[in-house]
């Protein structure tokens, strides 16, 4: 018989995997260099990003049952392949100084090398864990939001020091090690395991029956709207302190760098605080504080309360990617998890088209960041309205 293992250590090492992956986080410090270096736009370098998170959210999709067979040791192991192909040929890119091949890359390879990396480990986590997915899914999910903290200031060293081709194989040849080392230990639990002390079957519904139900498409809508405004938010926080607030270019560099720990806090508190609270109300609850938080903030200029207003919302931004994967535990089952998973993934994949462009459109409507926030308070509110109707859908059984 073999010695169960440890799921601790498997959420250790499902921590390790996210805070390899979530480094895409940190593409913001390759933009400049890149610039400056290759003089491509900074549309077109940014779309690098974008296209990395919809291949994230479409691998997840159309890889999830695969992932369900395959196992998790093994499609760990693609996941270190692929991301970490991607990001070292995104060396080759650079030095060839081909925009399409850092699209094909960077974007393609190393963005499905982020859809099977982040399903991988959080699925495993939620069966290992069936008495705290909250918190199994929060710990896993919040490495990805802390990733940019340990990522940025090791590329910028490197791009100092090296060059941005050298950086990107360093990096792509560290995540590859990481991940593979870190997935060689990941296993789902033995049949009939419930936890510490209770056995439990696997049940559920297929990913078919899922996505064929109200309750999937009401989570999947409160998830892209959340993702849409917390990507905007995030992607124009440096100008908009700086326009708003009166803060310097360095003082808003630095709010940016701090979002990262509220980014990783918000995964990690509001989903853990889900296990007992209960996911809908922790949904309605974080959806309620963002919306008071985007209707507020355009009167605030005080550059403390602003920061401190900016943080609140990207905790609840965070909030909800640890949350919905817990979520779609209790609403669907673990039979098929993964599946089901990647395809709630389609809306990160959907909102990273989205968010950057409806901040951008809605900015330049306007004559300032108000108008902006105040959409983006609409859009909230309208996923609040769905999360009200999931509760009651939930609450009917």
């Amino acid at each position: 018989m073999n010695k169960l293992k440890n799921r601790w250590l498997i959420a250790a090492s499902a921590v390790g995997i996210h805070l390899s992956i979530g480094s895409v986080y940190a593409w913001s410090v390759y933009t400049k260099p890149l610039i400056a270096q290759l003089g491509w736009g900074l549309k077109e370098t940014q779309f690098t990003f974008s296209l990395a998170i919809f291949f994230l959210g479409m691998s997840a999709a159309f890889l999830g049952s695969y992932v369900e067979k395959l196992g998790p040791k093994k499609s760990g192991r693609l996941a270190a392949l692929f991301f970490g192909a991607g990001i070292a040929g995104s060396g080759l890119a650079v030095y060839a100084h081909s925009l399409w091949g850092l699209y094909l890359s960077y974007g393609m390879i190393g963005g499905i090398g982020l859809g099977l990396g982040y399903i991988t480990p959080i699925t495993s986590l939620v069966k290992w864990f069936p008495d705290k997915k909250g918190l199994a899914t929060g710990l896993a999910i919040m490495g990805f939001g802390f990733a940019a903290l340990i990522s940025s200031p090791l590329i910028v060293y490197l791009i100092d020091h090296t060059s941005i081709p050298v950086t990107f194989f360093i990096m792509g040849g560290s995540y590859f090690v990481v991940i593979l080392a870190a997935s060689s230990y990941i296993a789902p639990p033995p049949e009939g395991y419930g936890g510490p002390a209770k056995t439990k079957e696997i049940t559920g519904m297929t990913a078919k029956e899922a996505i064929r139900t109200k309750k999937f498409w009401y989570l999947w809508v409160m998830f892209f709207l959340n993702i849409s405004c917390g990507i905007a938010i995030i992607s124009a926080a440096s100008p908009m302190a700086q326009e708003s607030a009166g803060l310097s270019a360095e003082a808003a560099a630095a709010m940016v760098g701090l979002m990262g720990i509220f980014n990783g806090g918000g995964r990690i508190g509001w989903s853990a605080a889900s296990d007992w609270l209960g996911r809908p109300k922790t949904f309605i609850t974080f959806l309620c504080i963002a919306i008071a938080s985007f209707l507020i903030l355009p009167s605030v200029h005080n550059p403390i309360l602003f920061q401190l207003m900016i943080f609140v919302i990207v905790s609840c931004y965070g909030a909800g990617f640890s949350t919905t994967t817990a979520y779609v535990s209790d609403l669907f089952g673990t039979k098929e998890l993964g599946a089901i998973v990647g395809y709630m993934l389609t809306a990160w994949a959907a909102a990273g088209m989205a968010g950057p462009l409806f901040a951008a459109i809605a900015r330049s409507a306007s004559s300032s960041y108000n108008g902006t926030l105040y959409c983006f308070s609409v859009l909230l509110v309208v996923a609040l309205v769905f999360s009200v109707l999931l509760k009651r859908l939930v609450n009917k059984g």
